[in-house]
């Protein structure tokens, strides 16, 4: 592994760590305001900060999930094929996905900005939103460099490097 596809896998891994922080954060939160309202007294933009968690917990979980090879993957068909041939398909798939989804950085860098400029913030507590498109746009990122690494990766097993 070079050390390019090391620091990939390791910022991965600690994109995964802020993800899990925001799902125990996004359960606290949701639990402490059960709680409260059952004394009258819930947490003002519960919905709102949940909501924008789960946008950390999805982008930023999603390049440690494609490492892992965690994603669903119906590969009945090309298990039957020679190694070869799923080496192709895998280097394909790999490629398209990170085009995808370096478009979907890409957008999501220009709908902060259109964000940030316009002073958009959530309705109840006027958390700013841009931030959070900003992370998505930092979590496809990391997902596309991924895919693109073992799109690589996988070309190379092709030709025999």
């Amino acid at each position: 592994m070079s050390f390019g596809e090391k620091l990939l896998h390791a910022l991965a891994d600690k994109f995964n760590w802020i993800a899990a922080s925001a799902v125990v954060t996004m359960m606290f939160l949701t639990t402490a305001d059960v709680i409260l309202r059952l004394f009258r007294h819930p947490i003002p933009g519960t919905y709102e900060v949940v909501g924008l968690l789960g946008t950390v917990i999805i982008s930023f979980s999603l390049a440690y999930t494609s490492m892992q090879k965690g994603h669903i993957a119906v590969e009945f068909l090309v298990q039957k094929l020679p190694r070869k041939s799923q080496l192709k398909i895998s280097a394909a798939n790999d490629l398209i996905g990170s085009i995808l989804f370096g478009l979907i950085a890409w957008q999501s860098v220009v709908y902060g900005v259109n964000l940030r400029q316009s002073n958009e913030v959530s309705l109840t507590i006027q958390i700013p939103i841009y931030p959070f498109a900003y992370g998505i746009a930092i979590g496809c990122g990391l997902l596309c460099l991924i895919l693109l690494s073992e799109s690589i990766s996988s070309i190379k097993r092709i030709t025999g490097q």
